[in-house]
């Protein structure tokens, strides 16, 4: 059963950073891709970055040059550095693994201007 744990959510001041993190368990973070996703309120969930087993990566728009997501096999998790944070980036952030299909329960970030 695959199972993944997200960390790191918390209040930031607009320009700061967090960095959050996705434990796996039951699957290889380095064989899947993992996505971490958002959903702000009264909004509908969006992808906001994956990573591959090949290590590619992508990001929405939104976030592209400020968003990082990266892995540690060692470590069996992934993360997503979050830099120049704005007030519109408050939303709970999830963690996916696409094979099988696992959510995670989710991580607040909030962004106060």
């Amino acid at each position: 059963q695959v199972q993944v744990v997200e960390s790191g959510g918390g209040l930031v001041q607009a320009g700061g950073s967090l960095r959050l993190s996705c434990a796996a368990s039951g699957t290889a973070v380095s064989i899947n891709i993992m996505r971490w996703y958002r959903q702000a309120p009264g909004k509908q969930r969006e992808m906001v970055a994956f990573i591959g087993s090949s290590g590619n990566t992508g990001y929405a728009d939104s976030v592209k040059g400020r968003f990082t997501i990266s892995r540690d096999n060692a470590k069996n998790t992934v993360y997503l550095q979050m830099n120049s944070l704005k007030p519109e980036d408050t939303a709970v952030y999830y963690c996916n693994s696409a094979f099988p299909s696992s959510w995670g329960q989710g991580t607040q970030v909030t962004v106060s201007s």
